[in-house]
């Protein structure tokens, strides 16, 4: 179960940073830039309870529990 959960979490970690890599920049030495509107975005995500954000928002972390729910095998949790 552990290695279950951790090729999840990994999947759900490169997922993330494939999405990151897509709305930044790369710049010529290889590195990238967090645009200012992403930056203002996630750090007021960072800083909401997950009660307070919409529904959207919400959306997207159900999204991540349904896979990690799916590896236990409790869909309907």
């Amino acid at each position: 179960m552990r290695e279950k959960l951790s090729d999840i979490s990994h999947d759900i970690w490169a997922s993330w940073m494939q999405y990151l890599f897509e709305v930044c920049p790369i710049n010529e030495d290889g590195t990238a830039t967090i645009p200012a509107w992403a930056v203002e975005h996630w750090n007021r995500q960072i800083n909401t309870p997950y009660a307070e954000l919409t529904e959207k928002e919400k959306d997207g972390d159900r999204e991540q529990a349904d896979k990690i729910l799916n590896v236990l095998g409790n869909k309907d949790l």
